[in-house]
């Protein structure tokens, strides 16, 4: 089924910028808000990036509590302040977050390139308030955690890989989006054993969003960004493998990956076979001749 992107005219979006001061949120605040798809966007119809629709604004605008209820439901907390709303230590949030119990939501680098995981306090107050949690938080560490956390285990680039996945699929307009989107948490290795036609490839790569932005384009804080977005436990390469598969049969379906129409492409026109040659009237050819030479020596010469 073919999937028609809805976009609206300018006269009836704001650019995010403006809507930003609309809702009385930072940029970067409704930008999360966004990927939470908790503030609706559609596309530019001129092609430049993405629009909050008026109607969107108004409907935030009349909800309780605004603006202050809706800035709070997209703020994020690092470690020592997530550990201080959970009133647990930081050592104890951090395990509870390298085993995936508390997912961040986005993260940064600082100066020393080291990665800064941050979290929605909403629901790290939620998590806190579960009455079946009160002995993670206050208890010892179970034995099932003790053991995955003192082998290493860290989940939250995946968690967090899963969460953006989430974000860029919510976005996709048609098949050919979501496969890119797919394709994005994977890296050119397995892209290319997914996709083995460098046409199909080609196309494909035109939808595959770029990671999230961390430094200028080849500087160490961009590629270690880059290795955060892409995908390293062999699950979750697996799963990702054959999502992407899938996605690519859809859009294949719907509209086939162009491909270049050159005379070396066309098909070659069918000449026929060259006929056998025939010798001329009086001469055999040699082959018969020889043939015939030999069963005349075999008879003896006679």
């Amino acid at each position: 089924m073919s999937t028609h992107t809805v976009t609206a005219s300018p006269a009836e979006t704001c650019a995010p910028g403006r809507a930003a001061r609309e809702l009385g949120l930072k940029r970067s605040e409704l930008d999360l808000a966004a990927r939470l798809g908790r503030i609706r966007t559609v596309p530019d119809e001129g092609g430049g990036g993405r629009r909050v629709p008026r109607a969107e604004i108004d409907r935030l605008s009349a909800e309780p509590g605004f603006p202050e209820a809706l800035r709070e439901s997209v703020r994020t907390v690092g470690t020592r302040e997530a550990a201080e709303l959970m009133e647990v230590a930081p050592t104890r949030f951090t395990r509870f977050a390298r085993a995936g119990l508390v997912v961040p939501v986005t993260f940064y680098l600082n100066r020393y390139r080291a990665v800064v995981w941050r979290y929605l306090a909403d629901e790290l107050r939620a998590f806190a308030a579960a009455p079946e949690h009160a002995g993670l938080l206050h208890g010892p560490t179970p034995q099932t955690l003790r053991g995955p956390l003192a082998a290493g285990l860290d989940l939250r680039a995946r968690n967090w890989r899963g969460r953006h996945l989430g974000f860029l699929l919510r976005q996709a307009e048609d098949p050919w989006q979501r496969a890119g989107a797919l394709a994005s948490l994977l890296d050119p290795v397995h892209i290319a054993e997914v996709v083995p036609d460098p046409y199909e490839r080609a196309h494909l790569g035109r939808f595959r969003p770029a990671p999230p932005g961390h430094g200028t384009p080849g500087s160490p804080a961009a590629l270690l960004a880059e290795r955060i977005a892409t995908a390293d436990d062999p699950d979750e390469i697996a799963w990702l493998r054959a999502d992407l598969t899938h996605a690519l049969a859809e859009a294949r379906d719907e509209r086939p990956a162009p491909r270049p129409t050159t005379a070396a492409t066309a098909a070659p026109a069918l000449v026929p076979p060259a006929a056998a040659p025939t010798a001329p009237p009086g001469e055999r050819p040699p082959e018969r001749g020889r043939l015939r030479l030999l069963g005349w020596l075999r008879r003896g010469g006679t």
